[in-house]
């Protein structure tokens, strides 16, 4: 039992621009399952750093020998050298360019899915609470900005530092006085590269939160409902300003990333120039004057490395900037990473096996986060096998949040919900959604086929299955009127099809899924007459054999229950028969309409 005190905070995406420091070791663990693929990236990029440096040497021994000597035989195995080693180079470049993109796509995928996955281990309750747009945001628009980071940073990285470590040990054996000179200045041009990272940190995740608003307005009213919405109350001028100043301020942001450290990266850049610069007048003038400094070849050669070593360092500049904007990023990832899960398999769960179907829930309370009424309280009710059970009451008397209670899309704070005397928070959520099977008014659909959509429930069902369940709900001989018959598109959440046709899609999709435990949530209350009397029908099929609890407005669905539970401020006031009831001129008797009820007639009740 969780009491008031002992509740757990609800899970909330953080959306302010408050940078989250993200441990590296979080980030370094994401490359940890491909140690192997890693360690021969590491072999090819020493490779390639060994070729790159050899020209060099060569270079130096065509001027220095080969030249004086006049030896051709020398000078052309030397220039074939350089030639072959070159293309060695090239040849291993592409092959690790190659396995790095294999690691940093293995790697993204992973991510994705652990970050699609664990939203989908959130509670109802945290959609509730949580722009869809800001969901999006962290799926599409933060994964896919490190992709880059992950699939280029981690092997660049790794080769600009061998190659400008090989650089450098080259540099050394060649003239380490020349080198000493030479390396002074790489210092500060890492400092700097520091420096700006922290401000780049803070713009990415100013850029970040207005993309997932922005993402959050196009979600919204490009929407059919939001179209809908837009046309039909003028709302055209108004959400296109909307839009525009969204993405007024992202280009703001955008143009403040472009230009921060413009003038310190043109300063690195005008210093990596001068660097060479001033190396080849000091040789040049320890030459001229007769010095034996180093030999005209070991200059020319010298030359040559400080110009291969100014790609690798401006290469792990540039890879610090890209690691200091993305750590802004992963901070918002494994935000949701870290969000906690309000129901979940608890340890030691088992699947949920159902042999009678009884319902039963037992001194149950619940209140929604930051209420102080209780939505349900002191709810004692037992669905008896095979039986079905009404639930009616006034507009918030907790009608619905029973049905999710019973489904465990909430958990009650107080109270267990069982299902054949099993407490549904010890057996796993899986085993449960198969075993109970809830039909709402608002019926999803994906954008795709209705055979598509029908095999949600049951991948495997065989056409005759299906045939068989769209008969029972009435829809079988619509579908096969229409051009593709089953494979005919449902359109956006099914918007080309009317409510009562998608109501019985999704009749037919609970039929195939056959669920020993049937919630109906006012299933029919938005129908028309005629409508209605199909999908009922189509209702009474899916009920039959099952324990069903309906939450619904209907006498011909409300009368025909085994038992009606009339709830009022989240409780239990009445109980019993149409007929108990009617004869007890209580609360329920009050919801008839006074003309006098006839079948098919609505309560006035919610």
């Amino acid at each position: 039992m969780t009491s008031a005190a002992t509740r757990q905070a609800p899970a909330v995406l953080d959306t302010s621009d408050q940078e989250r420091k993200v441990p590296l070791r979080r980030i370094v663990a994401l490359f940890r399952p491909h140690t192997w693929l890693l360690a021969l990236l590491l072999v090819l990029v020493v490779g390639q750093a060994a070729f790159n440096v050899v020209a060099p040497f060569m270079l130096r021994a065509i001027i220095d020998r080969g030249l004086p000597e006049r030896n051709a035989v020398l000078i052309t195995w030397l220039a074939l050298g350089m030639i072959g080693s070159a293309v060695a180079a090239g040849a291993l470049g592409v092959v690790t360019g190659q396995l790095s993109n294999v690691i940093g796509q293995r790697i993204m995928h992973g991510l994705r899915v652990s970050v699609y996955g664990h939203l989908q281990r959130m509670s109802l309750a945290f959609f509730t609470r949580t722009r869809t747009g800001d969901v999006l945001s962290r799926v599409l628009n933060d994964v896919g900005g490190v992709d880059n980071v992950v699939t280029n940073t981690a092997s660049s990285l790794v080769q600009n530092t061998v190659t400008a470590g090989a650089i450098v040990v080259a540099m050394l054996l060649l003239d380490w006085r020349l080198s000493v000179l030479a390396l002074l200045v790489v210092p500060l041009f890492l400092a700097m590269t520091f420096r700006l990272g922290r401000q780049r940190r803070a713009l990415s995740r100013r850029r970040q939160g207005g993309l997932s608003a922005l993402t959050t307005l196009v979600e919204e009213s490009l929407s059919v409902a939001g179209v809908l919405l837009a046309k039909t109350m003028g709302l055209r001028d108004e959400l296109v300003r909307r839009f525009s100043d969204q993405s007024k301020q992202i280009s703001d942001v955008e143009l403040a990333a472009v230009m921060a450290g413009r003038w310190r990266l043109a300063t690195r850049r005008v210093a990596l120039v001068v660097v060479p610069a001033i190396v080849y007048w000091l040789a040049g003038i320890e030459v001229a004057h007769g010095a034996s400094l180093a030999s005209i070849g070991t200059v020319v050669a010298f030359s040559s490395m400080v110009n291969r070593l100014i790609g690798p360092i401006s290469g792990v500049q540039g890879i610090g900037q890209n690691v200091s904007v993305s750590m802004a990023l992963f901070g918002r990832i494994f935000d949701v990473l870290d969000l906690p899960v309000d129901v979940d398999d608890r340890p030691g769960a088992r699947p949920l096996v159902v042999t009678r179907g009884e319902v039963r829930l037992t001194d149950v309370s619940f209140r929604y986060e930051g209420a102080e009424r209780w939505t349900i309280e002191d709810l004692d009710l037992v669905c008896p096998p095979g039986s079905m059970t009404a639930i009616v009451g006034e507009t918030g008397s907790g009608k619905t949040t029973l049905a999710y209670l019973i489904a465990r899309l909430y958990e009650p704070e107080r109270g267990t919900v069982s299902v054949d005397g099993t407490d549904v928070r010890d057996v796993t959520l899986g085993s449960l959604a198969t075993s109970i099977g809830l039909v709402s008014q608002e019926t999803y659909l994906l954008h795709a086929s209705i055979r598509e959509n029908l095999l949600l429930a049951k991948p495997d069902a065989t056409d005759e299955q299906l045939r068989a369940a769209t008969g029972a709900a009435r829809l079988h001989d619509l579908i096969e009127g229409l051009p593709d018959g089953y494979d005919t598109m449902v359109g956006e959440r099914g918007y080309r099809f009317s409510g009562g046709e998608r109501q019985r899609l999704a009749i037919a999709r609970m039929l195939l899924r056959n669920p020993p435990v049937l919630l109906l949530d006012e299933a029919t209350s938005a129908l028309d007459t005629r409508t209605e009397r199909a999908v009922q029908e189509a209702l009474d099929a899916l009920s039959e054999g099952r324990t069903t609890i309906v939450i619904a407005h209907r006498l011909a669905t409300i009368e025909r229950a085994d038992q009606i539970v009339v709830l009022h401020d989240g409780r239990i006031v009445e109980r019993g028969t149409h007929a108990d009831l009617v004869g007890l001129a209580g609360r329920y008797a009050g919801f008839l309409r006074p003309a006098g009820p006839r079948s098919g007639e609505q309560l006035t009740a919610g």
